[in-house]
Protein backbone atom coordinates (compact mmCIF):
# COMPACT_ATOMS: atom_id res chain seq x y z
CA UNK A 1 0.00 0.00 0.00
CA UNK A 2 2.96 2.71 0.54
CA UNK A 3 4.59 1.40 -2.36
CA UNK A 4 1.40 2.45 -4.32
CA UNK A 5 1.33 5.73 -2.74
CA UNK A 6 4.79 6.33 -2.92
CA UNK A 7 4.74 5.95 -6.96
CA UNK A 8 1.55 7.71 -6.92
CA UNK A 9 3.25 10.67 -5.30
CA UNK A 10 6.53 10.21 -7.42
CA UNK A 11 4.41 9.92 -11.45
CA UNK A 12 2.42 13.56 -9.85
CA UNK A 13 5.80 15.01 -9.14
CA UNK A 14 7.72 13.59 -12.34
CA UNK A 15 4.38 14.86 -14.75
CA UNK A 16 4.60 18.79 -12.68
CA UNK A 17 8.24 18.90 -13.88
CA UNK A 18 7.25 17.60 -17.10
CA UNK A 19 4.15 20.09 -17.65
CA UNK A 20 6.57 22.76 -16.35
CA UNK A 21 9.37 22.43 -18.60
CA UNK A 22 7.11 21.74 -21.10
CA UNK A 23 5.54 25.18 -20.83
CA UNK A 24 8.98 27.00 -20.34
CA UNK A 25 10.04 25.46 -23.30
CA UNK A 26 6.98 26.36 -25.28
CA UNK A 27 6.15 29.47 -24.14
CA UNK A 28 8.79 31.63 -26.00
CA UNK A 29 7.05 30.37 -29.14
CA UNK A 30 3.54 30.87 -28.12
CA UNK A 31 4.79 34.33 -27.45
CA UNK A 32 6.76 34.88 -30.89
CA UNK A 33 3.30 33.95 -32.49
CA UNK A 34 1.27 36.94 -30.15
CA UNK A 35 4.06 39.08 -31.01
CA UNK A 36 3.35 39.12 -34.57
CA UNK A 37 -0.15 40.13 -33.71
CA UNK A 38 0.98 43.27 -31.30
CA UNK A 39 1.71 46.72 -32.42
CA UNK A 40 5.79 47.51 -32.09
CA UNK A 41 4.76 50.29 -29.18
CA UNK A 42 3.33 47.19 -26.98
CA UNK A 43 6.59 44.44 -27.76
CA UNK A 44 9.14 47.06 -26.76
CA UNK A 45 7.24 48.12 -23.49
CA UNK A 46 8.35 44.86 -22.06
CA UNK A 47 4.98 42.80 -21.31
CA UNK A 48 5.24 39.41 -21.86
CA UNK A 49 1.92 38.97 -21.94
CA UNK A 50 0.05 36.33 -25.05
CA UNK A 51 -3.23 38.50 -24.97
CA UNK A 52 -3.15 42.04 -26.12
CA UNK A 53 -5.99 44.94 -26.69
CA UNK A 54 -4.55 45.87 -29.84
CA UNK A 55 -4.79 43.21 -32.17
CA UNK A 56 -3.77 43.57 -35.41
CA UNK A 57 -2.96 42.26 -38.99
CA UNK A 58 -0.96 44.95 -39.78
CA UNK A 59 2.65 43.06 -40.13
CA UNK A 60 1.33 40.04 -42.12
CA UNK A 61 -0.50 42.68 -44.85
CA UNK A 62 2.85 44.22 -45.36
CA UNK A 63 4.61 41.11 -46.20
CA UNK A 64 2.10 40.87 -49.09
CA UNK A 65 1.41 43.88 -50.48
CA UNK A 66 3.13 44.66 -53.49
CA UNK A 67 2.74 48.13 -52.99
CA UNK A 68 4.66 48.04 -49.71
CA UNK A 69 7.81 46.74 -51.87
CA UNK A 70 7.98 43.77 -49.95
CA UNK A 71 10.09 41.05 -51.16
CA UNK A 72 8.99 38.05 -48.93
CA UNK A 73 6.70 36.27 -50.91
CA UNK A 74 9.74 35.90 -53.67
CA UNK A 75 11.49 34.83 -50.73
CA UNK A 76 8.83 32.29 -49.94
CA UNK A 77 8.94 31.04 -53.64
CA UNK A 78 12.81 30.75 -53.70
CA UNK A 79 13.01 28.27 -50.76
CA UNK A 80 9.92 26.33 -51.88
CA UNK A 81 11.87 25.91 -55.17
CA UNK A 82 15.41 25.32 -53.80
CA UNK A 83 13.78 22.98 -50.92
CA UNK A 84 11.70 20.79 -53.37
CA UNK A 85 14.42 20.56 -56.12
CA UNK A 86 17.05 19.93 -54.08
CA UNK A 87 14.83 17.26 -51.88
CA UNK A 88 13.68 15.15 -54.79
CA UNK A 89 17.18 14.89 -56.49
CA UNK A 90 18.32 14.12 -52.77
CA UNK A 91 16.05 11.30 -52.54
CA UNK A 92 16.88 9.80 -55.76
CA UNK A 93 20.69 10.02 -55.72
CA UNK A 94 20.80 8.97 -52.05
CA UNK A 95 18.29 6.16 -52.41
CA UNK A 96 19.91 5.06 -55.45
CA UNK A 97 23.50 4.87 -53.90
CA UNK A 98 22.21 3.22 -50.94
CA UNK A 99 20.54 0.64 -53.02
CA UNK A 100 23.87 0.18 -55.16
CA UNK A 101 25.96 -0.06 -52.30
CA UNK A 102 23.63 -2.76 -50.87
CA UNK A 103 23.01 -4.73 -53.27
CA UNK A 104 25.43 -4.22 -56.84
CA UNK A 105 28.36 -6.31 -56.44
CA UNK A 106 31.02 -4.29 -58.18
CA UNK A 107 34.60 -3.72 -57.79
CA UNK A 108 35.73 -0.97 -55.33
CA UNK A 109 32.24 -1.23 -53.70
CA UNK A 110 34.14 -1.79 -49.78
CA UNK A 111 36.21 0.97 -50.81
CA UNK A 112 33.26 3.16 -51.46
CA UNK A 113 32.04 2.31 -48.80
CA UNK A 114 34.77 3.19 -46.26
CA UNK A 115 35.27 6.46 -48.39
CA UNK A 116 31.87 7.75 -47.26
CA UNK A 117 32.20 6.19 -43.70
CA UNK A 118 35.20 8.54 -43.94
CA UNK A 119 33.26 11.65 -45.33
CA UNK A 120 31.01 11.35 -42.69
CA UNK A 121 33.46 12.59 -40.28
CA UNK A 122 34.72 15.99 -42.55
CA UNK A 123 33.19 19.28 -41.11
CA UNK A 124 30.61 20.73 -43.73
CA UNK A 125 32.67 23.87 -42.90
CA UNK A 126 35.61 22.66 -44.65
CA UNK A 127 34.78 22.29 -47.90
CA UNK A 128 33.14 25.97 -47.42
CA UNK A 129 36.26 27.63 -49.16
CA UNK A 130 36.87 24.48 -51.85
CA UNK A 131 33.08 24.61 -52.74
CA UNK A 132 33.12 28.97 -52.90
CA UNK A 133 36.06 28.53 -55.42
CA UNK A 134 34.61 25.91 -57.60
CA UNK A 135 31.17 27.57 -57.75
CA UNK A 136 32.78 30.42 -58.76
CA UNK A 137 34.47 28.84 -61.95
CA UNK A 138 31.98 27.01 -62.80
CA UNK A 139 30.09 30.64 -62.81
CA UNK A 140 27.04 29.62 -60.72
CA UNK A 141 27.29 32.55 -58.40
CA UNK A 142 24.27 33.77 -57.53
CA UNK A 143 22.17 31.28 -59.07
CA UNK A 144 19.86 28.53 -57.11
CA UNK A 145 22.28 25.88 -59.03
CA UNK A 146 25.07 26.89 -56.09
CA UNK A 147 22.21 26.07 -53.57
CA UNK A 148 21.14 22.42 -54.92
CA UNK A 149 24.06 20.85 -56.99
CA UNK A 150 26.92 20.64 -54.17
CA UNK A 151 24.04 19.47 -51.98
CA UNK A 152 22.79 16.89 -54.74
CA UNK A 153 23.49 14.24 -52.10
CA UNK A 154 24.00 13.46 -48.50
CA UNK A 155 26.43 11.14 -47.24
CA UNK A 156 24.62 10.77 -43.86
CA UNK A 157 21.34 9.45 -45.77
CA UNK A 158 23.08 7.19 -48.10
CA UNK A 159 24.74 5.50 -45.30
CA UNK A 160 20.83 4.78 -44.11
CA UNK A 161 19.68 3.54 -47.09
CA UNK A 162 22.11 1.10 -47.53
CA UNK A 163 21.72 -0.12 -44.27
CA UNK A 164 17.37 -0.41 -44.88
CA UNK A 165 18.21 -2.25 -48.12
CA UNK A 166 20.30 -4.80 -46.36
CA UNK A 167 17.54 -6.02 -44.52
CA UNK A 168 14.86 -5.77 -47.46
CA UNK A 169 14.40 -9.07 -48.40
CA UNK A 170 15.71 -10.24 -51.29
CA UNK A 171 12.61 -12.68 -52.49
CA UNK A 172 10.74 -9.52 -53.32
CA UNK A 173 13.28 -9.09 -55.66
CA UNK A 174 13.99 -12.42 -57.20
CA UNK A 175 10.45 -12.61 -57.89
CA UNK A 176 10.27 -9.71 -60.00
CA UNK A 177 12.83 -10.64 -62.00
CA UNK A 178 11.44 -13.93 -62.86
CA UNK A 179 8.06 -12.03 -63.67
CA UNK A 180 10.59 -10.42 -65.84
CA UNK A 181 11.78 -6.79 -64.60
CA UNK A 182 15.30 -5.94 -64.85
CA UNK A 183 17.18 -4.45 -62.34
CA UNK A 184 16.55 -0.64 -62.94
CA UNK A 185 12.71 -1.66 -63.20
CA UNK A 186 13.09 -3.70 -59.84
CA UNK A 187 14.60 -1.03 -58.47
CA UNK A 188 11.56 1.68 -58.96
CA UNK A 189 8.21 -0.42 -59.16
CA UNK A 190 9.03 -2.92 -56.30
CA UNK A 191 12.19 -1.68 -53.89
CA UNK A 192 11.05 2.37 -54.28
CA UNK A 193 7.92 1.81 -53.57
CA UNK A 194 8.44 -0.83 -50.17
CA UNK A 195 11.04 1.74 -49.31
CA UNK A 196 8.58 4.69 -48.19
CA UNK A 197 9.10 4.90 -44.82
CA UNK A 198 12.45 5.31 -44.91
CA UNK A 199 12.30 7.63 -48.07
CA UNK A 200 10.12 9.61 -46.24
CA UNK A 201 12.15 10.26 -43.06
CA UNK A 202 15.22 11.39 -45.05
CA UNK A 203 12.87 13.53 -47.13
CA UNK A 204 12.46 15.20 -43.53
CA UNK A 205 15.31 16.12 -42.99
CA UNK A 206 16.74 17.04 -46.29
CA UNK A 207 13.58 19.20 -46.65
CA UNK A 208 14.62 20.77 -43.74
CA UNK A 209 18.12 21.30 -44.40
CA UNK A 210 17.35 23.08 -47.65
CA UNK A 211 14.80 25.18 -45.89
CA UNK A 212 17.26 26.15 -43.04
CA UNK A 213 20.21 26.58 -44.94
CA UNK A 214 21.75 30.30 -44.10
CA UNK A 215 25.13 29.78 -45.25
CA UNK A 216 25.17 28.57 -48.50
CA UNK A 217 22.54 31.54 -49.91
CA UNK A 218 24.72 33.98 -47.56
CA UNK A 219 27.50 33.16 -49.72
CA UNK A 220 26.46 32.37 -53.27
CA UNK A 221 23.22 34.85 -53.38
CA UNK A 222 23.56 38.77 -54.41
CA UNK A 223 20.85 39.53 -55.64
CA UNK A 224 17.56 40.48 -53.33
CA UNK A 225 15.05 38.77 -55.04
CA UNK A 226 16.65 35.51 -55.21
CA UNK A 227 17.34 35.35 -51.50
CA UNK A 228 15.57 32.46 -49.84
CA UNK A 229 13.55 32.95 -46.64
CA UNK A 230 16.44 32.69 -43.94
CA UNK A 231 18.90 35.16 -46.13
CA UNK A 232 15.62 37.11 -46.32
CA UNK A 233 14.77 37.46 -42.59
CA UNK A 234 18.05 38.59 -41.68
CA UNK A 235 17.41 41.61 -44.20
CA UNK A 236 14.35 42.36 -42.94
CA UNK A 237 15.73 42.42 -39.44
CA UNK A 238 18.23 45.26 -39.99
CA UNK A 239 16.39 46.95 -43.25
CA UNK A 240 14.58 49.47 -41.06
CA UNK A 241 16.51 52.67 -40.01
CA UNK A 242 14.72 53.74 -37.78
CA UNK A 243 14.48 50.20 -35.82
CA UNK A 244 14.08 46.84 -36.16
CA UNK A 245 10.05 46.06 -36.02
CA UNK A 246 10.57 43.22 -34.30
CA UNK A 247 6.73 42.71 -34.96
CA UNK A 248 7.13 42.42 -38.38
CA UNK A 249 10.13 39.72 -38.07
CA UNK A 250 8.35 37.74 -35.88
CA UNK A 251 5.60 37.67 -38.82
CA UNK A 252 7.76 36.66 -40.98
CA UNK A 253 9.53 34.46 -38.37
CA UNK A 254 5.81 32.38 -38.07
CA UNK A 255 5.05 32.10 -41.70
CA UNK A 256 8.84 30.77 -42.31
CA UNK A 257 8.01 27.96 -39.52
CA UNK A 258 4.75 26.90 -41.51
CA UNK A 259 5.91 24.91 -44.07
CA UNK A 260 8.19 22.59 -41.43
CA UNK A 261 4.80 22.27 -39.53
CA UNK A 262 2.95 20.96 -42.28
CA UNK A 263 5.66 18.66 -44.09
CA UNK A 264 5.99 16.90 -40.41
CA UNK A 265 2.32 16.66 -40.25
CA UNK A 266 1.96 15.33 -43.80
CA UNK A 267 4.32 12.63 -43.26
CA UNK A 268 4.63 12.18 -39.98
CA UNK A 269 3.15 8.59 -40.52
CA UNK A 270 5.89 7.57 -42.31
CA UNK A 271 8.21 9.13 -40.52
CA UNK A 272 7.36 7.21 -37.25
CA UNK A 273 7.21 3.90 -38.99
CA UNK A 274 10.55 4.61 -40.59
CA UNK A 275 11.74 5.14 -37.17
CA UNK A 276 9.92 1.77 -36.17
CA UNK A 277 11.13 -0.29 -38.74
CA UNK A 278 14.99 0.92 -37.66
CA UNK A 279 14.49 0.19 -34.34
CA UNK A 280 12.88 -3.37 -35.21
CA UNK A 281 16.71 -3.95 -37.55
Amino acid sequence: MRKTKKQKALKILLYTILIIYAFITFYPFMWAVAASFKPLAEITSGNLSLWSDNFTLEQYQYLFDPVSGSLFPQWLMNSIIISVIGTTVNLFLNTMAGYALARLQFPGRQRIYYGILAMMMVPTQVLLIPNYLIIHNLGMMDSFAALILPMAINISNIFMMRQFFLNFPKDVEEAARIDGLSRVGTFFRIVMPLAKPSIATQGVFVFMGFWNNFLSPMLYLKTQSKFTLTVGLQMLQSADQGGQMWNRVMAASILTILPIIFLYIIFNRYFLQGVRMDGEK
